[in-house]
């Protein structure tokens, strides 16, 4: 059982703080010059109204009426200052806190393993690394630096009152308890709503997400006002939790603004009962009057901060959940051997979750340079084979073994694995740049040559040729348009740019025309001679030329030998062919018809 402690949220928050740490503590420095600055000019005007003004009428007096001018001019002038450097060092320090957020966010996500982002929703990973963060950005760069610049400002603020009148002091200072226990009452209850109102907006993030990366088949199926009903739906909810918060929130301010309103009214009746009786001067009392109001705001600030605490230790847990996710580990050797040796699959089981294994004692051998084919119904466990091989999952100990040249690949450094197996997907991913760029997105140093080759291979050279911008063609967001056949073909090329030796083909070619199918294949085994293909389809005629074909059903493996083998005897392979012959057969009839 893994008893390691997780780091609390002010741990979290310090990890991004290094290499900024110092400009946040001047900011700190600068801040308190500043607030030591304010403090200055109620005491010039204290000393103003008691000493200068009774001999205002002599030149000396104007004299000194004059000074006292100039000294708050220039109290002003310092603390425009001390206030540029502070905020200046402080939005360095945030823009480097941000960065370092950035920076770690994206790069942890990126090693994460390929199950964690199959379990969590796009949309929500997005708004963890968007809002979250700048909840969090917003709390140590503005509002924690307040914290500090308030408690100094009070401790200053109230010293000086209270070496002007104790008893004063006394009454002003009664009602800070209140408006900060008050506040902090409010923090503690407020926190659970401030998470869901999160998770709905992640909720509402994943449908926008899901809704624009979808939006072919949205249009294709007609679903516009399902997917309308059901983004206002989820809308509705997000929008009701706000507003609730909304109310909660009208309701701290005005509770507070009554508190205020109640406080500085007891100052000053109090104050200018001193003052009747002598106990405090007109000066005293107008600098007193000036600090408790300079104190106000501060206070209640104190608390609206301590009330977004939540808000803002919500967001920490919600992105060290993404940081806590355990990276892929590189538990075996880390070994590098070359991958152009046979491939073994040796009892292999696997499953998802324990219940239900897609994967039952899979043991099977594909020769180097061969061109294996798979068949299978939808869920066999065709593409659960792929990766494993990949190594997208490991297989657990016990559950057989996966070998390349006798090596089991748990032994073989990932990165160097993966970068030697290409995959074509039946539904490839493409990014919104050129198709040019798309081709030759492995490559550090494209060559154009090579980039017009690997589209002449794949069979997409001339409907490239076609597009106005040709290889310079922007691909939209996800390849949207492109059609489906030209996308698989353009990820074909990118493969091929890999030179990998082993090639893996996964119903990569379900969207083009059998001529086109066969015209790629041949070219294919032309080009790619030495290299290990693993062909998986459901076409008999773009299987039958391969060298040894599988057939599997519910995870196990039903028929294995080569196409004129496997046609000789009875089984599914030799159903499917039958059926697909005769549709073909069927199809040519009706075009002589025609």
């Amino acid at each position: 059982m893994n008893t390691e402690k997780k780091p609390g949220k002010f741990q979290v928050i310090f990890r991004f703080l290094k290499g900024s740490f110092y400009l946040f503590v001047l900011s700190l420095v600068f801040s308190v010059l500043f607030t030591a600055c304010n403090a200055l000019t109620p005491q010039i005007i204290r000393y103003a109204v008691d000493h200068i003004l009774t001999g205002v009428g002599d030149s000396y007096g104007r004299h000194l009426l004059f000074l006292a001018a100039g000294a708050v001019l220039v109290a002003a002038i310092l603390s425009g200052i001390f206030n540029y450097f502070s905020k200046m060092t402080l939005a360095k320090g945030s823009e480097n806190f941000m960065k370092n957020i950035r920076d770690t966010l994206f790069h942890h996500i990126e090693k994460l393993p390929f199950a964690w982002h199959v379990r969590h929703q796009t949309g929500e990973i997005i708004q963890r690394c968007t809002s979250d963060v700048e909840v969090i950005r917003n709390f140590v760069c503005n509002q924690m630096p307040d914290v500090f610049r308030i408690v100094f400002l009070m401790v200053l603020y109230l010293g000086i009152m209270f070496s002007m009148n104790v008893k004063l002091s006394l009454v002003a200072a009664a009602f800070i308890p209140v408006i900060v226990g008050y506040s902090g009452f409010f923090y503690s209850k407020i926190g659970d709503r401030f998470m869901k109102a999160d998770e709905a907006e992640g909720a509402l993030s994943s449908t926008v997400q899901e809704n624009l990366t979808g939006v072919r088949v949205v249009r294709a199926f007609g679903r516009e006002k399902f997917e309308i009903d059901r983004f206002d739906e989820r809308n509705e909810r997000f929008a009701g939790l706000w507003i609730k918060l909304g109310g909660i929130m009208s309701a701290y301010w005005a509770t507070g603004d009554f508190i205020t309103g109640i406080q500085i009214l007891t100052v000053l009746v109090t104050g200018t009962v001193l003052v009747v009786h002598q106990e405090l001067t007109l000066g005293e009392f107008l600098a007193f009057v000036s600090y408790n109001s300079s104190l106000t705001w501060p206070i209640r600030s104190l608390g609206r901060i301590l009330s977004d605490m939540s808000k803002a230790g919500v967001s920490v847990e919600r992105v060290a959940y993404i940081l806590d996710a355990e990276e892929e580990k590189e538990e075996g050797k880390a070994l590098q051997p070359p991958l152009d040796g046979d491939i073994c699959f040796e009892h292999v089981t696997f499953a998802y979750d324990e219940e239900h294994p897609i994967l039952e004692d899979m043991s099977f051998t594909i020769p180097a340079g061969s061109t294996f084919g798979i068949l299978g119904s939808t869920g066999s466990g065709k593409s659960t084979l792929m990766h494993l091989l990949n190594r997208l999952y490991d297989l657990p100990p016990g559950n057989g073994r996966i070998t390349i040249g006798g090596v089991d690949i748990r032994d073989i450094k990932r990165e160097y694995l993966r970068a030697h197996i290409g995959m074509v997907l039946q539904e490839p991913f493409l990014f919104s740049r050129s198709i040019g760029e798309n081709i030759s997105i492995t490559e550090e140093t494209p060559h154009e040559e090579r980039i017009h080759h690997a589209a002449e291979i794949a069979c997409v050279d001339e409907a490239i040729e076609h597009f106005t911008d040709g290889y310079n063609t922007i691909v939209g967001e996800r390849g949207v348009t492109l059609s489906g056949g030209q996308k698989q073909r353009v990820a074909i090329a990118r493969t091929l740019m890999m030179k990998a030796p082993i090639l893996v083909f996964d119903d990569s070619l379900s969207a083009v025309d059998a001529e086109t199918d066969a015209k790629i294949r041949h070219a294919l085994k032309a080009e790619m001679e030495k290299a290990t293909v693993l062909l998986i389809s459901h076409r008999i005629n773009s299987l039958k030329q391969a060298d040894l074909i599988l057939v599997m059903d519910k995870g196990k493996i039903c028929e294995l030998g080569t196409h004129e083998e496997l046609i000789s005897q009875e089984g599914i392979y030799k159903d499917i062919y039958e059926i697909q012959m005769n549709s073909d057969i069927r199809v040519m009839e009706g075009g002589k018809k025609a």
